[in-house]
């Protein structure tokens, strides 16, 4: 072979030598981008990602003082079925609710003790949905030792009776129920809800006042009770709503339609409240 060739093949071999070390670490990167390509379409991929946790949700209902016991039930048994979402209650007549989220006050939904209250503010709550029903007993202090029968016994003046102020739901009820029978009734003090009814009752404060059904159960062995006939009596409706002003607005929404669903209306029934 003759020197010329000889020097051309070296040459030749040289550049392959340069072109296989320059090929080395590009295939590398190209190995290496496309491992990496690979892991994040499997991270962004269905299969190969968890859908993100919901949002804690802290919800604030301001809900009527009937519901106190039974709403501490049901927001415990939402919050267990709903991990991440908490529930603040805020409980007082409904006239006082009104007045609350008229003026502003942060919250999430409320629920009413009457449909009248409700219709009042539908500036600010969205359509509301009747979510229970309620009906009108007499509390007496333990024993009845004033032998009260039925609502006539209350018009006896030696009593001391007691009764939520008019512009209170049940209130407005007992007014109507005694107005139906044509009795007048001169209480010895007009409370701002029922639960002021029911501890005044308690106390020995008074001898009887008008409540709903489920406060007196809430006191059984404090308090007894007289049954109104049901041609006597007045039925109390509870509409709920999600306020407009609702920073919490799906949650709060979820909130609401849960308390129409089976097992939110098995616990209202358990605390003696009516189907809607």
């Amino acid at each position: 072979m003759s020197l010329l060739a000889l020097s051309t093949q070296r040459r030749r071999a040289a550049a392959a030598v340069v072109s296989a070390a320059l090929l080395i670490p590009l295939a590398a990167a190209c190995s290496s981008s496309s491992k990496d390509s690979g892991s994040s379409d499997k991270s962004a991929s269905p299969s190969g990602s968890s859908s993100s946790a919901p949002k804690a949700a802290q919800l604030t209902v301001l809900a009527a003082s009937s519901l106190t016991d039974v709403f501490k039930a049901a927001g415990a048994a939402y919050e267990k079925e709903n991990p991440g979402t908490h529930i603040k209650f805020s409980f007082a007549g409904s006239q006082e609710l009104a007045a609350q989220v008229k003026q502003g006050a942060p919250a999430d939904a409320l629920v009413t003790a009457d449909t009248k209250t409700m219709d009042g503010l539908k500036a600010d709550v969205n359509d509301s949905s009747v979510i229970a029903k309620n009906r009108l007993v007499i509390a007496t202090g333990k024993g009845n030792p004033k032998k009260v029968e039925d609502l006539k016994g209350l018009t006896n003046t030696s009593l001391k009776v007691v009764l939520a102020a008019p512009e209170v739901p049940v209130g407005r009820y007992s007014k109507q129920v005694l107005d139906k029978q044509h009795l007048t009734v001169k209480p010895v003090s007009q409370e701002p809800n029922v639960r002021a009814v029911l501890s005044k009752v308690e106390l020995g404060e008074a001898d009887a006042g008008i409540v709903y059904k489920t406060d007196a159960a809430s006191a059984k062995g404090k308090v007894d009770t007289v049954d109104i006939p049901d041609a006597q009596n007045a039925v109390a409706s509870y509409p709920a709503a999600t306020l407009k002003a609702s920073k919490n607005a799906d949650a709060a929404t979820a909130f609401v339609k849960w308390l129409s669903t089976p097992e939110a209306q098995k616990i209202l029934a358990d605390a003696g409240f009516q189907q809607p």
